[in-house]
């Protein structure tokens, strides 16, 4: 079962068990799909997002979530920090292990090597070689650094 399908599933079974707050993120995150499906369909690249899209719609997600705590925190607001903790962790259920470290700068020697990049002046034409091979299992924080660091 893919992550669309599961996501779906999970809002029928939210909607049965009333859980309203799990609901609402979820219903969330399908309407963050749909609107990437619509965006993609107007730039004419079909109307079907990958797993990997899929993903990286859910990073955004639970980034804007993660951000949003901080930003709640800053302002003195508990009851919004409580509820966006709530729903990051609802989120965050649904992202893919994540890639070990070594991996990922395993990848990241071997795209510098393909590339032929010798200075920070080559880090976009890395990243985006990076970016691909990992598709949805690293964070572009996560790869930016590990560039960065062996690009210096």
């Amino acid at each position: 079962m893919g992550l669309q399908e599961q996501i779906t599933e999970d809002i029928k079974h939210a909607f049965r068990n009333r859980d309203d707050l799990k609901l609402s993120a979820l219903r969330m995150l399908s309407s963050a799909f749909h609107n990437r499906a619509i965006e993609k369909r107007g730039k004419g690249q079909g109307d079907e997002l990958t797993q990997d899209e899929l993903v990286v719609v859910l990073r955004s997600e639970v980034k804007k979530r993660r951000d949003a705590i901080v930003e709640f925190e800053k302002g003195s607001r508990p009851d919004l920090v409580e509820k966006e903790k709530k729903e990051f962790e609802v989120l965050e259920a649904y992202l893919p292990k994540e890639m070990d470290d070594d991996s990922l700068l395993s990848i990241a020697r071997d795209a510098i090597k393909e590339s032929g990049a010798a200075s920070a002046k080559d880090f976009g034409r890395v990243m985006g070689a990076v970016m691909k091979r990992v598709g949805g299992q690293a964070s572009g924080d996560r790869v930016s650094r590990a560039v960065k660091e062996l690009l210096e």
